[in-house]
């Protein structure tokens, strides 16, 4: 990894929380968004932005749920979004700009895991859907905001990256088969790939983007597995207890996204793949496969307004 943490208080950038990153940081009168921001790793980076100042932005599926999950939080905002639903996307980014004239900071951190067979819109499938043609479309729609921040950050949340994976081009949707982890491991994937093109053409105008992965945490993106699969992976016992070392809390999980969405010791390295509050040695996507990705999304969409 190329070394760059920031993390306060001699903290290791393994165990540092979301609030030790941006001890010392004040974002006050920045816009922040946090789509999925009510639970898990989206939760602890809306509290942790918010504590810092920001005015936080909340898109969530069930808003009702997301308010009672942020009562007592201040300085946050909740809308409803549903990232699987392009309509929804349209209207959401249209309240949004009509309420907003700026956003500095997009964390792109909601998405579904291992689900079952799921068709949407057009006959997607849900997971490519929803963990990135949301996202993708959501960015599109929001770039005026983004741009007239001045800086802006997007940070796309993904799952670990092999440099040498690609796109299933012959079959994107897998028409002619589901796997739920090919389909889970293609949408974080495309992920990665999205924060390498958008940061390529955002660089001009000041809007900079990153992938994270937050390492292994137990959150609600669990909850279409079965207790007896996660047994045979190694992730928990019998009882349900988890491996001993190999989880981390929401806390720390969601410390590299909030340092790749404020540090500005990664100025220098708008596109790349981070991990444990880093920036990674082989994290920078390949170029011709994040422009293709960027295409095939535009042509999905009916949205390419970045340039």
């Amino acid at each position: 990894m190329i070394s760059h943490d920031d993390t306060s208080r001699g903290a290791s950038s393994t165990d540092s929380t979301a609030a030790d990153v941006l001890t010392g940081v004040d974002l006050t009168g920045r816009t922040a968004m946090v789509t999925g921001g009510y639970s898990g790793l989206g939760l602890a980076s809306t509290r942790a932005l918010a504590e810092a100042g920001a005015h936080v932005v909340v898109p969530a599926r069930r808003p009702e749920r997301a308010r009672r999950a942020l009562a007592g939080t201040e300085r946050v905002e909740v809308d409803e979004l549903d990232l699987a639903d392009l309509a929804s996307v349209h209207d959401f980014a249209e309240r949004f700009r009509g309420g907003h004239a700026t956003l500095d900071i997009l964390i792109a951190n909601a998405g579904i895991m291992a689900c079952p067979e799921t068709r949407v819109g057009p006959g997607w499938e849900a997971q490519f859907a929803t963990n990135h043609l949301g996202h993708y479309a959501l960015t599109n729609l929001l770039w005026p905001a983004l741009t007239a921040a001045g800086t802006a950050r997007v940070v796309s949340v993904a799952s670990g990256y092999d440099p040498e994976a690609r796109i299933r081009w012959d079959d994107v949707q897998f028409t002619g088969g589901y796997d739920k982890w090919a389909a889970y491991g293609q949408s974080k994937l495309a992920n990665v790939l999205f924060a390498r093109h958008l940061d390529r053409l955002g660089g001009p105008h000041g809007v900079h983007a990153f992938s994270v992965g937050p390492g292994y945490i137990l959150t609600p993106l669990q909850r279409h597995l079965e207790v007896d699969e996660m047994v045979a992976a190694g992730w928990i016992d019998t009882d349900g207890t988890p491996a001993p070392g190999l989880f981390r809390t929401p806390e720390q999980g969601a410390a590299t996204q909030v340092w790749a969405a404020t540090s500005p010791q990664v100025d220098a390295y708008g596109g790349y793949y981070c991990a444990d509050c880093h920036v990674t040695e082989n994290g920078l996507a390949d170029s011709g496969e994040a422009a293709r990705l960027w295409a095939f999304s535009a042509d999905l969409t009916g949205l390419d307004l970045i340039h």
